[in-house]
């Protein structure tokens, strides 16, 4: 009796550490996560790459210990759902959406995966979150605030124009977010005594006719509105803006690195690299309903000298003392 406890004592350890050697030998699960873009990586190189830092700050390592699956529609609006769609086959454990039309297109493709908004200008009302403080769902992330923006961005294009009195707007209608951000701008045109001239642009084709139509409409100043169509085509529309000589004002700081005037606007980039704690945070079992969306609290006013050169342009020296940037 006393040999079969022995033995039986022996089995029982050597089945523990048959099952402990077969645990060890188990491979980790590398968190697989999906981005989803206007555009294609390269093209926004600088959020990209401040995404990637703040993963590295967490202690993620691209191709080590966590994947990446880029996707991006490169303007082609088409492909939204399709690749929205894609992200979900691969079963990704978070989509990082880079935008308001790639959040709308991941919402429709899940429910369950958790996403990540690298910025949205008005999640609220774009209707992805319930609030920002609670936002309930599988969505959350950074509010980029872009409405508000946009009545100070004709204020900044009145001051360089002091006798400003027709502006061209550029958007993309179907963005969501644009018709509140127009109703910002149409509030501040009328206070400072501004006409809108208001240009759809649903596609790369459409940006040179809605230059032309400003031109010919005899606008002052241009206004572009977020879009991936214009995301994707920077150098195109700051050649156009001082072709036509016309001083414009952009939706974020790449722009001016293209060659643009100025821009009035969140840091996108910084907000991309906050997003990467959102990533660790549900990584590590932390659920999207119950992250607060953050707000933007720094804005970056940036000028760029060489853009005003070209158009004739002169900038009034109480302007340009209030830049947080001048690039020559």
């Amino acid at each position: 009796m006393k040999e079969a406890g022995v033995s039986s004592i022996v089995v029982a350890a050597v089945m523990l550490t048959i099952a402990m050697v077969a645990n060890a030998q188990q491979p980790t699960k590398v968190p697989r996560i999906g981005y989803l873009g206007g555009v294609s990586p390269s093209a926004n190189s600088g959020r990209i790459e401040a995404f990637r830092r703040g993963l590295r700050e967490l202690g993620y390592i691209e191709g080590k210990n966590i994947v990446i699956e880029w996707r991006g529609w490169e303007g082609k609006q088409d492909r939204q759902r399709a690749l929205a769609a894609e992200l979900v086959r691969l079963k990704v454990d978070i989509v990082v959406t880079g935008g308001p039309p790639a959040t709308r297109s991941a919402k429709e493709a899940t429910a369950t995966i958790p996403i990540v908004m690298g910025f949205d200008d008005d999640p609220v009302s774009n209707g992805f979150v319930a609030s920002l403080a609670r936002p309930g769902g599988n969505i959350t992330g950074l509010s980029a605030l872009s409405p508000e923006i946009s009545g100070k961005q004709l204020e900044l294009l009145k001051e360089i124009v002091p006798k400003l009195s027709r502006v061209a707007v550029l958007g993309t209608s179907t963005r969501p977010g644009n018709t509140q951000t127009l109703k910002e701008i149409e509030l501040a045109a009328d206070a400072f005594g501004v006409k809108i001239q208001y240009r759809d642009v649903l596609g790369p084709r459409d940006i040179e006719t809605a230059f032309r139509a400003a031109s010919e409409r005899r606008a002052e100043a241009v206004l572009l509105l977020s879009s991936p169509v214009f995301t994707s085509q920077r150098t195109q529309i700051a050649n156009l803006a001082i072709k036509s000589r016309l001083p414009a004002i952009y939706p974020q700081q790449e722009f001016v690195q293209d060659g643009a005037l100025m821009t009035y606007s969140v840091n996108v980039a910084d907000m991309y690299h906050r997003a990467a704690s959102y990533v660790d945070k549900i990584l590590k079992g932390a659920k999207p309903a119950d992250l607060p969306v953050e707000q933007p609290t720094k804005f970056e006013f940036i000028i760029k000298l060489k853009a005003a050169k070209q158009i004739g342009l002169t900038i009034p020296p109480e302007v340009l003392a209030r830049a947080d940037r001048l690039i020559k």
